[in-house]
Formats: structure tokens, sequence, C-alpha cells
């Protein structure tokens, strides 16, 4: 035990875990063995004992397969089914052996040999009769067979011998393979307690060691994990108040480590409090240069009343410039009215095309007509043909087919009459249609003017543009001055950035240090009676040896904001020609600071 106690906290969990991991090592490995065992008892059992069987019950099934084919094969009269049922039989029989054959070969108990033996010679007394018995049924010898089929007779009696010899051996087979199967039963179960008792003392040492290791972390913690994470939050949060609970007589534990921690930061804290006063002087600096500010605003409104003057001229040439664009609104307007009036005549061109194209339809149907009648013509010219050289003298078929013949000539001419007309009509309607297109050419003319016109208003409106420009130049101009006096107040805010940079950085970092932290109210007081004191000491020397005030700020060449930026962060600060007076800081008097020395950078 004071082995344990004097180990290290790496050592001892790796001992732990060394033995829980022996220990599942141990029930893995004879988990694994008893896994192996049961399953070369279960291939035996299977491979063996379940294959003897289902041979043994194949051949069976042959057996009374062969019994049925035989009585069968003497009912059957075709010679070619007969053939075909006794090469059958035959197959039956040879399989009868091989199965055989193969069952032998897995028996080893002299019981299971003796029974063998008795099935083969059974078998070896029932076969030459089963071969009387074939021939007979293939000869289609029914009084032989219905003798040998009788109760009394030898084919009978060898045939219930043989079977009952293959039961015999099947009842064997079956209680040798429930017997495997129990024994297999038995050595699982056995393997299953055998691991549980394993596991069993497994837990129990696990538990053991697991009591021990907890013991020896608690130890060097001095406490609960979880109480020794919530000190540390608490302290993480800055609240440096909180009280940390130790056993009695702890001074090595993390615990206690903590809470020497704590004490020292809260002493550390209360000292950086009370000495943050001196940092409060440093404000007096940055109102020197308001006065000189508030001129050069002064200059900046001046400058911008120019620029107000620049504007005024803006507007009234930018009013012009709407004017104009307002005229050639209008023309833009008259020009849409003009543009719709050309798309109308453009309309009426399109319907009188439509016309043309219902006319040329008419000609395509009448053209149409025509060769229909051209197709009947030639067929009645030769019905009549054929009808004159039939008639001979006599010719009423001929003449009622050249009637015919005429009445459609006249249709022709008729047809071709409608299209001369359609064709006027068309050569009219495309005439009208040009008529229109040179109306629609000269409202285009009209527009082209009118965008003349339009283009004239946009010179107009160029000008004008152009004395904007004249305007912008002015008012760039007054934004010059703007920014040249941008840059001396620059130059002149740049003396108060840096006396405040510096302050801004010693605040800050203050600040960040001391505000996430709370004290208790005694640890407090007992700080702030020594404070004084040592705040006494530099306010003595820095009384003794004064500063010089601050010049008036004096005039200088504009710098661009970047250089003056670069310059505030290089200078040095000037310190304040009146001696800090040390006074007594707390958390609200510090907020107070803040809040009353905030300054606007420019």
């Amino acid at each position: 035990m004071k082995y344990l106690k004097n180990m290290k906290t790496g050592s001892m969990l790796g001992l732990g875990f060394s033995v829980l991991i022996l220990i599942a090592l141990s029930i893995a490995l004879l988990g694994r063995a008893r896994l192996i065992q049961a399953s070369d008892d279960v291939s035996y059992l299977a491979d063996t004992r379940i294959t003897s069987l289902l041979r043994l019950v194949e051949v069976k099934s042959s057996v009374e397969f062969i019994f049925r084919g035989v009585r069968s094969l003497a009912l059957i009269e075709d010679p070619a089914e007969k053939a075909l049922a006794k090469a059958t039989l035959d197959t039956q029989r040879q399989k009868i052996g091989q199965l055989m054959e193969q069952f032998r070969e897995g028996l080893t108990t002299p019981q299971g040999i003796a029974l063998y033996d008795r099935m083969r010679n059974a078998r070896t007394a029932y076969l030459p009769l089963l071969d009387q018995f074939m021939a007979a049924a293939m000869r289609h010898d029914l009084p032989t067979v219905s003798a040998m089929l009788g109760s009394s007779g030898e084919f009978r009696r060898q045939q219930d011998a043989f079977f009952a010899a293959i039961n015999d051996m099947l009842a064997h087979q079956q209680v040798r393979a429930t017997e495997t199967a129990q024994a297999t039963e038995g050595k699982s179960l056995a393997a299953g307690r055998q691991m549980l008792s394993l596991a069993l003392a497994s837990l129990l040492l696990g538990a053991l060691v697991a009591w021990a290791i907890t013991r020896r972390i608690k130890g060097l913690l001095g406490g609960e994990p979880a109480y020794a994470a919530q000190v540390t939050q608490e302290v993480a949060k800055g609240n440096l108040a909180v009280n940390v609970q130790l056993r009695r007589g702890d001074t090595t534990s993390l615990l206690a480590s903590l809470e020497a921690m704590r004490a020292s930061l809260a002493g550390i804290v209360s000292q950086v409090r009370h000495s943050s006063e001196s940092i409060a002087t440093g404000a007096s600096q940055i109102a020197s240069g308001n006065a000189d500010l508030s001129a050069r605003t002064e200059e900046q409104a001046a400058n911008l009343e120019e620029t107000a003057a620049s504007m005024e001229q803006m507007t009234a040439t930018i009013q012009q410039n709407v004017d104009t664009v307002r005229s050639a609104s209008g023309l833009a307007q008259s020009a849409s009215a003009t543009a719709v009036h050309g798309g109308e005549v453009v309309h009426g061109v399109v319907s009188t095309m439509e016309d043309i194209t219902h006319s040329s339809r008419k000609i395509g149907e009448i053209i149409g007509v025509i060769d229909a009648i051209a197709f009947q013509t030639n067929i009645l010219a030769l019905n009549a043909a054929v009808e004159a050289a039939r008639a001979g003298e006599q010719g009423k078929g001929f003449a009622v087919v050249a009637s015919e013949v005429r009445s459609l000539a006249q249709r022709c001419a008729n047809a071709a009459k409608e299209i001369k007309g359609l064709i006027s009509e068309s050569v009219g309607k495309v005439a009208a249609g040009s008529r229109q297109v040179a109306e629609a050419g000269s409202t285009m003319n009209d527009i082209v003017t009118q965008t003349h016109r339009v283009a004239e208003l946009i010179s107009d409106i160029g000008a004008a543009t152009q004395e904007q420009s004249q305007g912008v130049t002015q008012v760039s101009d007054a934004v010059q001055q703007l920014d040249q006096v941008t840059q001396h107040n620059a130059s002149l805010v740049e003396e108060s950035a840096a006396a405040a940079d510096s302050l801004n950085k010693q605040a800050a970092q203050l600040v960040q240090l001391v505000s996430v932290f709370r004290l208790d109210e005694r640890e407090a007081r007992a700080q702030a009676v020594s404070a004084p004191v040592a705040a006494a000491v530099p306010a003595r020397a820095q009384t003794a040896r004064p500063s010089p005030a601050l010049a008036p700020a004096v005039p200088r060449p504009a710098k661009p904001l970047r250089a003056a930026a670069a310059a505030a962060s290089s200078a040095p600060v000037a310190l304040p020609a009146k001696a800090a007076t040390p006074r007594r800081a707390t958390a609200a008097g510090m907020a107070e600071m803040a809040e009353t020395d905030e300054w606007e950078q420019f």
C-alpha cells in the first residue's frame, strides 16, 4: 500500500489499465479456445453425423423408389417404356451401392459397423431376388410377379429384412447424433461458467484497482475534480474572493496551490488598482489645442460659404439642363407619334400583301381544276376513239363524247378568264402596296428630320454640362482649401493625440487587467492601508521635480494624415505642469474617471 501511495499518477494509471487489459485478454483467449472447441464439435456433428443420416435417408428413399418402380414395371406393356423404367431402376441400384460405401467410411464404433454389416448382408440376399422379379416383370409374367409380391414369398421377406436393417441403422445414427449434440451443449455450458467466474473475478480486481487509483487522484487534487474545476473557473472569471475549502493540514494538493495562487493574485490586483490613479493626471494635456482648433474651424466655415455659392451656380446650370431635356422629350414624343403613323402604313401594306396571297391561292385552285379537266378530256377522247372504231357508221356514242369534250373545253375557257381577272386584281393591289410603301418612306423622312432636331438639343445639353464642369472646378478649389485647413488641424491634433495615445494605452491595459477581478472586502481594506504610503513616494518625487508647462501650439506646415499619425506614435509625451496628487482608488472611482475623461479625436 505504501508503494502505491508513493507511485506516480501515470504509473498507477498504467498499472491499473495493464491489469484490466490482462484480464480482458485472458477472458478473450479462454473464450476463443472454447469457441474453437465448440466449432470443432459442431463441424463434427455437421460433417459426420448429419451427413451420415442424410446418406442413410437417401438410401432408404432409393430402396422405396425401387420397390415402387418394380411393381410399376410389371404393369407397363410398351417395350420402350419398360426399357426406360428398367434403366432408371438400375441407376438407383448403383446409387444405393455408392451411398452405402460412402456411409461405411464414416463409421467408427463396433455397434455401427455391426449394423452396417447386417444391412449389407440383407442387401446381398435381396439383390438376386430383385433381379428375378425384374426379369419376370420385363417378360410381363404377371403370375410370377404376383407370387413374389405375396406376403409369404421369399422376395417379400428379404425386402422386409433389408428395410428393417436400414431402419435400425437410422435409429442408431439418430441416437449418436443426439449424444454428440448433448456433449457439445455440455461443453458450451461449462465454458460459459468458466468465463462467468473469470469475469466476476476480473470485476472484483478491477473495482479494487479503480478504488486505489481514485483515492490517489483525489489525494493529489485535494478534493473532487468537479470542485477543483469550479474553483478554477471562478478564478478565471476574476472572482478572487472565492473561499477554497481545504482539508486539514493540506499544503501540497492542487487545491492548496490554487488557494496560494488566489491569495497572491488578490494582493497584486489590489496594488494595481491603487496605483492606477496616477494615470488620470495625463488628461490635462488634451484641452490645450482646442482654442486654435476653433479658429481653424471658422476658416473652414468661410471656405464652405464659397462652396455653397458655387453650388448655387451649379444648380442654375442644372435647371437649364432640365429645361433642355424637357424640349428634347417633347420632340421625342412627336417622333414617337410619327413612328406610330409609319407603323399603321406598314400595317396597310401587310394587309394588301395578305389579299395578294389570297388571290394567288385562288389561282392555284383554278389551275387544279384546269388540270382535272385536261385529264378528263384525255379520257373522253380515248373513249370517243374506241367508240368510233367499234360503231363504224353508227356514231351516236361518238356524238355524246364530242359534246362532253366541248363542255369541258368551255369550262377551261371560263377558268382562263377567271385567272386573267385575278391576275389583273393582283397587279392593282401590288400598285396600291407600292403607293403605301412610298407614303411610309415619306413618314420615315419626317422621323429623320425630328431626330436631327433632337441631336441639336443634345448639343445644347452638352454646353450646359460644360458650365456644370466649371462650377465643379470651383467646388474642387474650395475643397482643396478645406483640405489644407484640415492638414493644419491635423498637425495641431497631433500633439494631443500623442499624449492621449499614451494615456489610452496605459488605461486600457490597467482596465483589462483589473476589471475582471473581484476581491474580498477584508483583503481590499488590508491592501488599502499600505497603498497610500506606496503612492506618496512617487508623488513627492514628482513635486520636487516639476515639469515645464506646455508651450502654445505653433502653426506648422501641413502634413499628410498618415505622416502625422506616425509622428504622433513616435513623439515623446510631455509631462504635466502640475504634480499628480495621489488619492485612493476604488472600482467605482475608476469607472467614474473613465466616464469623465472621455475625449473625441478629430
